[in-house]
């Protein structure tokens, strides 16, 4: 498995970068990860490292080199980061949970499967056109589906995340099967909320990775100005054997059962379980008990 991938995140206007990025791979499998902390609630940061770093564990413990079974996999390691933000605010008594958006994919045989909740996007681009994106879990792209005015809709008003009481709700898409030179951009919403899909499109399909993502997210700081949100985009460059050069990232020479990552771990447990609708209804049961304990002590 033969791919080339960049990386890039920048404050922009905000006092914090709250966005975080991340992948990992084996012999015969790649995981990109990106989660974008939310604005309005505690701790934005640990919400979106907590559910990069979940991702990460359960990577580590499934890919041997490959997934058994990719979408299962996206869904209960989606779940597991949720419960671990829930989880995270529960032991600390938290009055409001730290919430956070997640996109993740995993690559494998020339195929990506990939998994999605709140409004940080997936793009495909294939010979400069954009053959998928992730739909935003927004009210602002609802009503647009629907093909209703979204004017007076504030995009940023998300029906779903990580870390909230209430089950997240998410997508599975995929398979795709990825040709060579096929770019797979994951970004947050402070690359998109200034440049549009056809630009994104245009500007990877022209230059380099390691020259387009940087003049997207120069563009996308430009178009924000001062008040400009986090801009973090990872991309990914697939490519067959023939094609290959030497400066990228190659996994022929890695040995089963090697995991390689550029996400920091240690919160999580890797060996937590799979969580089952009971096991979430139980930790969104224990987050309200403990907001209810310490509303009680502070009245």
């Amino acid at each position: 498995m033969k791919f080339s991938v960049y990386q890039i995140s920048r404050l922009g206007g905000r006092e914090r970068n709250e966005d975080r990025m991340g992948y990992a791979y084996t012999r015969e499998s790649g995981l990109f990860v990106l989660a974008d902390g939310m604005g309005g609630h505690p701790e934005g940061a640990m919400a979106a490292q907590l559910a990069l770093q979940t991702f990460s564990a359960y990577f580590q413990k499934a890919a041997n080199p490959t997934v058994r079974e990719v979408p299962e996999f996206l869904s209960s390691a989606l779940m597991a980061a949720h419960h671990q933000i829930i989880r995270y605010a529960s032991e600390k008594g938290m009055l409001d949970t730290p919430r956070t958006t997640i996109v993740a994919a995993v690559m494998e045989r020339s195929h990506m499967h990939w998994v999605h909740c709140g409004d940080s996007r997936l793009y495909i681009v294939r010979d400069g056109e954009l053959l998928t994106r992730t739909r935003d879990h927004s009210y602002m792209e609802q009503q647009a589906h629907l093909g209703r005015a979204t004017q007076h809709i504030n995009r940023n008003i998300l029906f779903t995340c990580l870390g909230s009481p209430a089950k997240p709700v998410f997508d599975l898409s995929g398979p795709i099967q990825l040709q060579q030179g096929d770019r797979v951009l994951l970004c947050s919403d402070g690359l998109w909320g200034t440049v549009k899909d056809h630009e994104i499109a245009t500007e990877l399909g022209r230059h380099p990775l390691e020259q387009s993502v940087p003049d997207l997210v120069e563009l996308a700081l430009k178009r924000g100005g001062p008040r400009c949100d986090n801009v973090t985009v990872l991309a990914m460059e697939w490519e067959t054997p023939e094609e290959f050069q030497s400066t990228r990232v190659s996994t022929e020479d890695i040995d089963d059962g090697v995991f390689a990552s550029t996400i920091q771990s240690g919160v999580p447990d890797p060996t937590i379980e799979d969580m089952d609708d009971e096991a979430i209804e139980r930790s969104i049961a224990e987050i309200n008990e403990a907001i209810r304990r310490t509303a009680e002590k502070n009245a």
